[in-house]
C-alpha cells in the first residue's frame, strides 16, 4: 500500500499580507479600498468557515491588468454564545470575539495580495497609508506565523 504525505511547504507562498488597523466596519473598509485604490473588491458568495461557530466575511477581487487576485477578510468575528445555566443573566447575550490569527489581534483586517510583482506591495502600502480611517498598514512575514494554514482559503 502507498503511503502519500503531504509536505510542509503545501501552500503557496507567493503572496503578501498586509496588516490594517482601523475601526471601520468591513462594507465600508472595502468602499474606501475600492475608491482609493481604484478596486473592485466584491463580497464573496461564501464566507471563511472554520469551523461552526466562527466564519470570516470574504471580499475579493481578481486584478487582470497586474494578473493578480486580492482578498481581504476581517480578522475578528464575534459569534452568540448559548447560556447554558439558570443565573441572574440567563436571558442576556453573550457574544465571544475569535481571530483568524490570533497572535494578532490588535489587527482588523487582513489583505492577501498572491501576485508575483514585489513592487506592488510597495505602493499598495503607500496608497493605504494616505487613507484616513486606516490607522495604520504593514507587511506581515506570512513564515512567522502560527496559524498560517487559516490563510488558505
Amino acid at each position: 500500500m502507498a503511503v502519500h504525505k503531504i509536505i510542509d511547504d503545501f501552500c503557496d507562498d507567493s503572496f503578501t499580507l498586509v496588516a490594517l488597523h482601523s475601526s471601520m466596519e468591513d462594507f465600508a473598509m472595502v468602499y474606501t479600498i475600492n475608491s482609493c485604490l481604484k478596486s473592485k473588491f466584491k463580497r464573496s458568495s461564501e464566507d471563511l468557515d472554520l469551523s461552526k461557530n466562527l466564519s470570516f466575511p470574504i471580499f475579493e477581487w481578481k486584478d487582470d491588468s497586474t494578473e493578480s487576485y486580492w482578498t481581504l477578510i476581517n480578522n475578528k468575528s464575534e459569534y452568540r454564545e448559548q447560556s447554558i445555566g439558570h443565573d441572574l443573566f440567563e436571558n442576556e447575550r453573550s457574544f465571544s470575539k475569535r481571530y483568524l490569527l490570533p497572535e494578532y489581534k490588535e489587527v482588523d483586517y487582513l489583505l492577501k495580495i498572491e501576485h508575483d510583482d514585489y513592487t506592488l506591495e510597495e505602493e499598495t502600502l503607500k496608497k493605504l497609508l494616505k487613507i484616513p480611517k486606516i490607522i495604520t498598514a504593514y507587511i506581515l512575514d506570512a513564515d512567522q506565523l502560527k496559524s498560517k494554514n487559516n490563510l488558505i482559503f
